[in-house]
């Protein structure tokens, strides 16, 4: 990851404004891809699965610029995901300085723990569609002490006609991450529980997050101010061009990165988004064939 521009070359601004036009030329050549191979989705979202429409499937993101040197990084999410360790309370952690790469996780593997890992898009609708049927038996997994969890909000579906939304939506959360960490999970589910219809309209607005937030139980001047200034808008730009540009969170079959990407004890999960019984299933397997003394590091440090 690279440390920023000088003083002479271009602004942080300039540095954003081209992450997400090359998001716009990779989707859009993905798009003419999927066309010429007539691929048509069926059902539900499958992970690994091509999709002819774009608004239907995730969304592939190659490398792209420099990161934002001078992003300001929220508290609790040193590895760019907020984590929860075992139970429904975020591991607390001191925000990066600015500049810092994340720090990939380093979890024990002990043959009875799951270690779950997911980036999402708040625009995404797969992401949502995964939320909605395996949240509740994550929570439990939480619950109980069977699980971690580490949630990554990334942006790699901002378009003009959505007014950048998956940036503020995802440095909103990162908001809530940083001031509120109690919330995040509720506001996480708020999120995707009042998603934009990204075919048909061009995103909330910060003040529509703000009450999206308020019904989540969240309401302060801190987050208002932080969410309205977009004080973790470059954090997420380096989340995703992070994200977007290790070789272990790319898709092999489309080769490039896609959300929801879903990792257990550092295997990606490629069953139904919507099958909560098949990813239990995924989860099981992953739990026994990881094994247990020896410690797993994922993505690992490059």
């Amino acid at each position: 990851m690279g440390t920023g521009r000088g003083a002479t070359g271009p602004s942080r601004n300039d540095r954003r404004q081209q992450a997400r036009e090359t998001a716009r030329r990779v989707r859009e050549e993905a798009a003419r891809k999927a066309r010429r191979r007539k691929i048509v989705v069926q059902g539900s979202v499958i992970l690994g699965i091509v999709s002819a429409l774009a608004i239907v499937g995730a969304v592939v993101f190659g490398s792209g610029p420099a990161a934002v040197a001078e992003a300001v990084n929220p508290k609790n999410m040193p590895s760019g995901g907020v984590r929860y360790d075992g139970s429904m309370t975020v591991t607390p952690a001191a925000a990066l300085t600015k500049g810092a790469e994340p720090k990939p996780t380093t979890v024990a593997l002990d043959g009875k723990t799951a270690h779950v890992q997911i980036w999402v898009d708040y625009q995404c609708p797969g992401c949502k569609a995964f939320e909605a049927q395996n949240a509740e038996q994550i929570e439990k997994w939480l619950t109980d002490g069977t699980a971690t969890l580490e949630l990554h909000p990334v942006a790699i579906r901002d378009i003009p006609t959505n007014n950048e939304y998956s940036t503020r939506s995802a440095a909103a959360a990162s908001c809530v991450a940083s001031s509120r960490p109690e919330k995040f999970w509720d506001v996480n589910a708020a999120l995707f529980a009042d998603q934009p219809d990204e075919a048909n309209d061009d995103g909330l607005t910060n003040d529509e997050i703000l009450k999206v937030f308020a019904g989540a139980g969240v309401s302060s001047k801190a987050i208002t101010t932080c969410v309205n200034e977009q004080t973790h808008a470059d954090f997420v730009t380096n989340a995703t061009l992070a994200a977007t540009s290790h070789p272990q969170l790319k898709d092999p079959i489309r080769g490039g990165f896609t959300t929801p990407a879903v990792f257990v004890n550092g295997e990606r999960y490629r069953g139904a988004i919507s099958d909560p019984e098949q990813f239990a299933r995924f989860v099981e397997t992953m739990v026994r064939d990881a094994g247990s003394g020896k410690d797993l590091t994922f993505p690992s440090a490059r």
